[in-house]
């Protein structure tokens, strides 16, 4: 990698692309007395932290097999306009009308951006993997859907160690980088099958009413290239939140 000293993390989704950590009016973190207990009474906005009966992420230890729609992920390579805003220290973001495609059955989600934690923030039968990347995709009704692709110790990954590379060292707008191109496609499992379940967005200011498929499949990414990013941010997740009575399903 070019650059070894990056500062490499993401907060779960926002919805739509943050400029800087002021989009966030009050400002909240993953320990201490602004840490994730604490984010439902630091501002009205964030109540559903607190309260919310659908939030995310969730541990999968037990899913109903079920007829599920086909995932169908038709990305393309594209401009890479990546983005430290303080929080999010490395997303990727895309503009509406960007092409990048998520198929669920018959109903198309466009790709808004994708971020990265450290371990993963969902937990199948108890266990976290590695890493874990975030797709968020919209659909033209304002419906919010996320996959979450885990990502395990293994090969390097292309696609990881050139978005390394070129993350901003510091906090500001987002960066296009000139005849950069980054290919989404070369980060999801060619294997579809995957977890439902209804949740929220992972911080605050936690909306519900979110979409969550979780790969079955995992991911590789290097040792090194896990190290890169745990050197500074060597855990950014929320913990795991109850699932009050909602289903997982599994694809069959």
């Amino acid at each position: 990698m070019r650059n070894p000293v990056l500062a490499l993390i993401a907060l779960s989704l926002v919805l739509a692309p943050l400029p800087s950590r002021a989009q966030w009016r009050t400002p909240w973190s993953y320990d201490g007395e602004k840490g994730p207990s604490h984010w439902g009474a630091l501002d009205p906005d964030y109540a559903l932290c607190n309260s919310g009966r659908s939030q995310s992420p969730v541990n999968i230890q037990s899913a109903r097999k079920a007829d599920l729609p086909p995932l169908r992920f038709a990305y393309k390579p594209g401009p890479l306009t990546i983005i430290n805003n303080g929080y999010t220290a490395v997303r990727v973001d895309y503009p509406p009308g960007n092409g990048n495609i998520l198929f669920v059955g018959g109903k198309r989600y466009e790709l808004t951006q994708f971020h990265f934690h450290r371990p993963s923030e969902e937990k199948i039968k108890g266990k976290a993997y590695d890493m874990v990347l975030h797709l968020m995709h919209q659909g033209s009704d304002g419906k919010v859907v996320g996959v979450a692709v885990m990502l395990k110790e293994g090969h390097a990954n292309p696609a990881v160690d050139q978005l390394w590379t070129y993350m901003p060292a510091s906090a500001g707008k987002d960066h296009l980088i000139p005849g950069v191109t980054i290919d989404p496609q070369s980060l999801v499992p060619e294997k579809t099958g995957y977890y439902r379940y209804d949740g929220s967005v992972t911080a605050p200011p936690c909306s519900e009413g979110v979409s969550w498929y979780v790969m079955k499949a995992p991911m590789e990414v290097s040792r090194d290239e896990i190290a890169a990013f745990a050197k500074f941010y060597p855990h950014d997740v929320r913990p795991v939140q109850p699932l009050n009575g909602r289903v997982v399903e599994e694809s069959r």
